[in-house]
């Protein structure tokens, strides 16, 4: 963006100071959360569009809880913690309409120096694989669902009562359930309506398999902007229940006694000529020799890249038998027992990961998804049959990682990872996971006050 003229030639033409006062400029960190900074109007016009803005490095190297931690090589005490040059990316222009006068924009994460984007950076992450199926003439369509809890409480009332007596929004289990919901939907309805009137398209809201659960449903598309939409309809649910004095959570297993909340992941590759899915054989009305191959590559890489399904400590604790989420590594058709279920068919034929919590970055997700299928595509890999049955009981299929540490050293030694996302990429994330996994395990939790306090 060498010219200003040329520069705001993009924006849209609502882009101006009368309805937008403010303009965000944010990118994804580890977590997926959105972090950055708001501009007036006119100092964004002045000078952001034209040359970006700066964020401090240490933002990819904390918890998240702000803390910095150490050991990374990306940036430290020791190197002074100095700044990313952050680059607009102006097709993510977006309004917020609930938050008035604001839009906000999308950025890219490069080095001071000039030498190139930050590899470890999750939006870099992800287009590092969508280079590699552009260069094949691809591009990869995929989706999220993805669910979360919403609570009468507020963020500051959940803080205040230590998380402990919350009240969920139903009193019942409310799977497909029309009449309860209704009682959500100061929080559910502006959440359809004004991510549709930021750009994202909705198909629509459901309920889920626990109290107080539900999911909405965004409109497949391209990845990045799959990923981008699923980052800021996290954060606009997060604003908007807020404003509505009540809180959502994103926990991959909220509660002992409740179902956890799935990011359930679909993908089909298209060709960039012919704009079809190419996972599906047309003349045979079948799956395609490239989606058996793609498939196979999930079934033999997906296991080692589970740290970028799961992400957390709390996320294995998802992992559980007949939870509708999946605790074995194998496919089937239509069948929720699995970790990758194959479902419908022609442009709409798609492998869907259920391995995922609503806790995973969806850049992160994506892109292993897609460095896995692609590993299986050039190793002409073939995923098998189709599982049937009941694959929680089958103590002959490979299990999912029991725990944040064996994600971390499945990561760590893998071969496949290391070539697909490149080894800086790989130590980075694999120092994260285990500094958050040494901090849970140096802290005491309720389950132990309670089991151990009295009786020990």
């Amino acid at each position: 963006m060498s010219e200003h003229d040329e520069s705001s030639g993009f924006l849209p033409p609502w882009f101006t100071s009368e309805p937008i006062d403010t303009v965000l400029v944010a990118f994804p960190d580890v977590y997926g959360r959105l972090i950055g900074k708001r501009f007036t109007h006119s100092h964004f016009m002045r000078s952001v569009l034209k040359s970006g803005t700066h964020m401090c490095n240490y933002l990819l190297t904390v918890d998240i809880d702000m803390k910095p931690l150490e050991g990374f090589r990306l940036a430290s005490w020791e190197r002074g913690y100095g700044d990313f040059h952050a680059v607009l990316d102006l097709r993510t222009v977006r309004r917020m309409p609930w938050c008035e006068g604001s839009a906000i924009v999308l950025a890219d994460l490069h080095h001071e120096d000039g030498s190139g984007d930050v590899a470890e950076s999750p939006r870099a992450v992800l287009r590092h694989q969508l280079n590699r199926l552009a260069g094949r003439g691809l591009h990869a369509m995929m989706g999220s669902e993805l669910e979360f809890y919403l609570f009468h409480n507020t963020y500051s009332e959940a803080n205040q009562q230590k998380f402990q007596g919350l009240a969920p929004s139903s009193d019942y289990l409310i799977d497909y359930h029309l009449l309860q919901p209704a009682r959500d939907e100061d929080v559910l309805r502006r959440l359809r309506n004004e991510l549709g009137e930021a750009g994202i398209q909705v198909e629509g809201s459901k309920d889920e398999w626990g109290k107080g659960q539900h999911e909405v449903n965004l409109l497949y598309s391209a990845a990045l902007e799959m990923a981008d939409a699923h980052a800021l309809y996290k954060h606009a649910a997060k604003e908007i229940a807020a404003q509505q004095d009540r809180a959502i959570t994103f926990m991959a297993k909220w509660a002992a006694d409740q179902a956890g909340s799935s990011f359930h992941l679909h993908t089909s590759l298209w060709s960039e000529k012919e704009k079809r899915n190419l996972f599906w054989n047309d003349e045979a009305q079948e799956a395609s020799e490239m989606f058996r191959h793609f498939l196979g590559g999930l079934m033999k890489y997906a296991r080692e890249l589970t740290y970028f399904f799961a992400p957390t400590v709390n996320a294995y604790k998802r992992f559980q038998s007949a939870s509708w989420a999946p605790t074995r590594m194998v496919w089937s058709l239509d069948n929720r027992t699995t970790a990758l279920r194959v479902i419908g068919e022609g442009n709409g034929f798609r492998v869907e990961n259920r391995s995922p919590g609503a806790d995973a970055n969806p850049y992160l997700a994506f892109a292993a998804t897609l460095a896995a299928g692609l590993a299986g595509m050039d190793e002409k890999l073939d995923c098998g049959p189709a599982y049937s049955g009941n694959a929680y009981q089958d103590e002959s299929l490979e299990r999912l990682p029991l725990s944040l540490e064996q994600a971390a050293e499945l990561l760590d030694q893998s071969e496949f990872a290391r070539s697909a996302l490149g080894d800086e990429v790989v130590d980075f994330y694999v120092h994260t996971a285990r500094l958050e996994a040494q901090d849970f395990a140096a802290n005491v939790t309720d389950w132990e006050r309670k089991r151990y306090f009295e009786r020990i």
